[in-house]
């Protein structure tokens, strides 16, 4: 449990996500990211020198990533700070943040930057030496399809753990189909009134096309419209399975950023001096082999366990939910209302840049308590190799 770690109210940003193959396919996601951190902490009027440390959250080889901390450091202007490259699957965010917690807990750090950024767009194609291979014949791997549809340990797809859970736990395609509708409802929630909801944190990011044109993307990209009769219409996506391509999220690209410091240190730094956003407890899992969709629970749960907190205490819950079945399988365990959660938006419908993702939903998370007066957030979401992060926050 933490005692000692802030975010400042309004110190974060999440860009809009952008489709596969689309607007930002051909970015350099390190480069992107720190321009638009940049332009960002410009913006604030803030002096990134201010920065004693930089966590830079990645998960999809990008050009130069051996360099990736200090070399992110140094292009938001914090070129005397070190910087530290993390990868933990779609846990990354929440495990940057808890570094970074950890960092300010134990007086290492004053003021800790976390960018999280990925491309899931032409990601890399490596080619591994194989000298005992027939003539030498190279060992090539792809870093996105191929981790989508393998999970070395579990032997899996991801998509067949969240049908394992459904297997096991009695989920129905009908059940899965309702999820997603209501899902998708509460993403259009935060279209209402020109997008207010997410002009709360939202910051554009601009591509350079030539020298003399700049695109701007200031709204997600590749948001699929859903009906009831749209998805009742949908083929599962593995025979005899209860998800479709409408009960699961897509690959996308973005980038996010969330400051974490001290107490005073964030209220000089916050938009609202009045509000405080403290981070309070960190948990994280790993459930039994190919039954990726359970993580979120246990996780949640040592969260909660940490902090002295049960989960009717939340005001707010948002999860990382690739499948409909996390949902379903989350709120039966814990018993909460499956259609209660994950108002304005979560990565089933916006889409998952991986890195990005969860802090996307835990800035959400802020934003919906504030809004409703303050309370403790929850986040929860599950990742690669059947794990699982959580993290509760205090709005006041």
């Amino acid at each position: 449990m933490f005692t000692k770690a802030y975010i400042p109210y309004g110190g974060y940003y999440s860009t809009p996500f952008s489709r596969w193959q689309g607007s930002l396919q051909g970015e350099n996601a390190i480069t992107l990211g720190a321009q638009t951190s940049k332009r960002w902490i410009e913006s604030k009027g803030w002096d990134p020198k201010m920065f004693d440390y930089v966590i830079l959250g990645v998960t999809i080889g990008q050009p130069k990533i051996f360099y990736g901390g200090p070399w992110s450091a140094a292009l938001i202007g914090a070129e005397d700070s070190p910087g530290v490259l993390i990868s933990q699957a779609c846990s990354t965010s929440t495990t940057g943040v808890y570094q970074a917690s950890m960092a300010i807990e134990n007086g290492f750090c004053e003021n800790v930057y976390n960018l999280f950024t990925d491309r899931c767009s032409n990601g890399p194609h490596s080619i591994w030496p194989n000298p005992g291979g027939p003539g030498g014949q190279v060992v090539s791997e792809d870093w996105v399809m191929e981790h989508f549809n393998l999970d070395p340990w579990g032997g899996t797809a991801m998509i067949q753990t969240a049908e394992n859970v459904s297997a096991m736990a009695g989920v129905t395609r009908e059940e899965c189909d309702a999820v997603a509708l209501r899902r998708y409802e509460q993403y259009t929630d935060s279209l209402k009134d020109d997008r207010a909801f997410q002009k709360r944190y939202m910051f554009p990011v601009e591509v350079k096309i030539s020298k003399k044109k700049t695109i701007t993307l200031d709204a997600d990209e590749g948001i699929t419209k859903s009906t009831k009769e749209g998805l009742a219409g949908l083929r599962p996506v593995l025979p005899g399975g209860v998800h479709t391509f409408g009960a699961q999220t897509h690959p996308a690209d973005g980038n996010c950023a969330i400051v974490v410091t001290g107490r005073e240190k964030a209220k000089s730094l916050s938009t609202q001096p009045a509000i405080e956003i403290q981070v309070i407890s960190y948990g994280y899992s790993r459930v039994k082999k190919a039954h990726m969709a359970m993580a979120p629970v246990p996780a949640a749960q040592m969260a909660l366990n940490k902090a002295g907190l049960s989960v009717g205490e939340m005001k707010v819950i948002k999860t990382h939910n690739p499948f409909s079945a996390n949902d379903i399988y989350m709120a039966n365990e814990m018993k909460i209302d499956v259609n209660g959660f994950n108002n304005y938006g979560s990565s089933m419908v916006f889409g998952h840049p991986q890195a990005p993702t969860a802090g996307r939903c835990i800035i959400e998370g802020i934003e919906e308590a504030v809004m409703l007066g303050g309370g403790y957030v929850m986040f929860t979401g599950c990742a690669a190799g059947d794990t699982g992060a959580a993290l509760i926050l205090k709005v006041g």
